[in-house]
């Protein structure tokens, strides 16, 4: 791939992923995250409400956790359809079932056993106003060939921004080369084809970058051992646009001393 083609290839990854930020249920729409109880959560501005929306009825209607069950009753819709005690599926069954309420959107999350209610506001100032996130140049000296160590028992322990610590999998390890010194991150991992999720640190962190850290996928690593690591398409974590987000952090094993000075910076002094 020339110069040239791959400056191309990441402009166009760039612009997808504005896109998708400015869904209607992207980052820049996050408008909420409220921790359900057993039995019923009242959902509505309500300040005594389980479930407080940020805008919207008083009262909409209730969302209640039955012995790993969760149902909803109430003024919500789903696929433009009448909610009545509707069962919901989580984030970890794949697809989340969507309830929509005006302009609100509602789902439910599981973070390691813990159930909550995420909602977005799809009118949000952040939507409207969102013009891009300021990055480094492209550099093609940023785009690594990198060698990949399988580790497929490999338990690390990561960290998340709610303070909690879950014990994930990881697939490998990736190493490569930055001015003749080995460097090191283990892999989460990153897709259904054997792709890498990199959850990274480096010197730029909390200055020109977030500063909690910085995330990159991979393609699947190749049959003998390599895999593509392009520090150009680092991005901020979620984090960086909402604080209703769960990102993980980077855990010691993949701080890296050095700066990666490539991929998206901070947004908005984050």
């Amino acid at each position: 791939m020339t110069d040239e083609s791959h400056a191309r290839e990441v402009e166009a990854w760039r612009e997808e992923r504005y896109a998708r930020l400015r869904g209607e249920v992207g980052w820049l729409t996050l408008a909420g995250l409220d921790w359900l109880k057993p039995g019923d959560n009242r959902v509505g501005t309500d300040p005594a409400s389980d479930v407080r929306l940020r805008s919207g009825p008083t009262s909409a209607g209730t969302i209640t956790v039955d012995d790993g069950h969760v149902r909803a009753s109430g003024d919500f819709t789903h696929d433009g359809e009448a909610v009545d005690s509707l069962e919901l599926a989580s984030d970890l069954d794949g697809d989340p079932t969507m309830l929509e309420l005006g302009v609100l959107r509602l789902c439910i999350i599981d973070r390691g056993g813990r159930l909550a209610v995420r909602s977005w506001d799809t009118t949000s100032q952040a939507r409207r106003t969102f013009t891009g996130i300021d990055h480094w140049p492209f550099d093609a000296a940023w785009r690594l060939d990198a060698r990949y160590e399988p580790t497929p028992d490999a338990s690390i322990s990561v960290p998340d921004v709610l303070g909690t610590v879950e014990d994930e999998l990881s697939p490998g390890t990736v190493s490569f080369e930055v001015d003749g010194v080995d460097h090191r991150l283990q892999a989460l991992p990153g897709g259904p084809d054997g792709e890498l999720f990199l959850v990274f640190a480096d010197a730029t962190n909390g200055r020109e970058t977030y500063g909690g850290g910085r995330f990159l996928y991979t393609p699947p690593p190749s049959s003998d051992g390599r895999v593509d690591v392009d520090f150009n398409r680092s991005y901020n974590p979620p984090c960086v646009f909402s604080p209703y987000a769960t990102c993980p952090l980077p855990w010691p094993a993949n701080r890296l001393p050095i700066r990666v000075e490539a991929g998206e910076r901070t947004l908005d002094g984050h």
